[in-house]
């Protein structure tokens, strides 16, 4: 069924259990990292998180489709909820490659790069809920800006260590791709707020 009335507070608590979501599987990742390779089941809940940013997606899609007056312009909604549910996919990604390669230690600017991923994910989370109302979102943005320039350079400070490091080719193409993936995870976020910031500034 169409509706015609648009339906705010079911769009915002499906966006609002997304950013929490994106929250939740970047603290399972920095103890994924942390803990490795003592991390039993911690993969599995991370694919969990993962099927579940799938399943908000959806939802968003699927009350969009439903639903003809939108809170606020449709296109900039597909794209928010495209832009939380990359934040879990590279999550994911990352914690599959570093026990699919079989890593035997983790090195520690991949640790460092967790924990902006998390960073992220936490002011993503609180710019989301800002956005019943449009409240003014720029300090978490900023904040957010601060953090992808920080992993832009955890990520080259990690590559140029890996090929200076003298270890195998493989063993370097393998943390190469683990490493772009955390940065990715990041890249979403900033992708995430550059929405946001669109939406603020047409709905102000």
């Amino acid at each position: 069924m169409v509706r015609l009335v648009p339906q705010r507070t079911e769009f915002f608590e499906l966006y609002r259990q997304a950013g929490a979501n994106a929250v939740a599987i970047a603290r399972l990742l920095v103890q994924l990292l942390e803990r490795y390779p003592d991390v039993e089941g911690l993969s599995w809940d991370i694919k969990e998180l993962e099927h579940e940013g799938d399943r908000l997606t959806y939802d968003v899609v699927d009350l969009l489709n439903r639903t003809f007056v939108t809170p606020f312009d449709r296109d900039d909604m597909y794209r928010l909820a495209g832009a939380l549910d990359d934040i879990c996919d590279h999550i994911d990604e990352a914690s599959g490659n570093l026990l699919d390669y079989g890593i035997e230690a983790v090195r520690p600017k991949a640790k460092e790069q967790g924990q902006v991923v998390l960073r992220a994910a936490e002011k993503i989370e609180e710019a989301v809920s800002l956005l019943e109302g449009f409240k003014d979102p720029r300090r978490q943005l900023a904040a957010l800006r601060e953090l992808e320039d920080e992993g832009d350079r955890l990520n080259r400070e990690a590559v140029s260590e890996l090929f200076h490091s003298g270890e195998e080719a493989i063993s370097v193409l393998r943390w190469k791709e683990i490493h772009e993936h955390l940065e990715e995870a990041v890249d979403a976020c900033e992708n995430a707020a550059d929405v946001l910031e669109a939406i603020f500034v047409k709905n102000r």
